[in-house]
């Protein structure tokens, strides 16, 4: 079994700063892609940053500059690094991951965890 856990959620005033984490753990193989999703109320679900095996990274142009995704291999882990953050920041922040489970590629997502910016 796979599972996508992640942490590092929670309240904060704007301007501030939180580091969520993914740890991926089960049968994998191999892990390619890693990312962050986050839906707010009301909206869509949607893409805030990606990166891959080989460290290349992708950003929406809302959180450029502010938030940083970086991955431990190793320790199969995903972590968004969140500055500056802002009032629309605020949303269940979704990890998503494209690995190799059982010899097939499959995508992940974890359960969520919700990021609060408010003073």
């Amino acid at each position: 079994q796979v599972q996508l856990v992640e942490s590092g959620g929670g309240l904060v005033q704007p301007g501030g700063s939180l580091r969520l984490a993914c740890v991926a753990s089960g049968s994998i193989f191999s892990i390619n892609y890693m990312g962050w999703y986050r839906q707010a109320p009301r909206k869509e679900r949607e893409f805030v940053a990606a990166i891959t095996s080989d460290g290349m990274t992708d950003y929406a142009s809302s959180v450029k500059g502010r938030f940083t995704i970086s991955r431990d291999n190793a320790k199969n882990t995903v972590y968004l690094q969140m500055n500056s953050l802002k009032p629309e920041d605020t949303a269940v922040y979704y990890c998503n991951v494209w690995a190799v489970v059982d010899g097939t590629d499959r995508q992940l997502w974890g359960q969520g965890t919700l990021v609060t910016v408010s003073s």
